[in-house]
């Protein structure tokens, strides 16, 4: 009698520890995806702009200087 009220006891704690996981997931996901946006403060530079997406990796080597070149035309 005791064993069975201790599997089940187990297996429940397996459901609130998946459900917590999944929420957590949920939870990463809204906020990475609120952070994933350029932000923009008004009046920047564009050449400041293009500086700190090519320092997060959003664009290459190439790509920085051929748009940098195209901004001081």
């Amino acid at each position: 009698m005791w064993l069975d009220h201790g599997w089940h006891m187990g297996w429940m704690f397996l459901w609130w520890l998946l459900a917590f996981v999944v929420i957590a997931l949920l939870v990463g996901l809204i906020v990475r995806a609120q952070g994933a946006g350029t932000v923009v403060h008004e009046g920047e530079a564009p050449e400041v702009i293009l500086k700190r997406r090519y320092a997060r990796g959003d664009i290459d080597r190439e790509e920085y200087e051929r748009r940098l070149s195209h901004l001081r035309k």
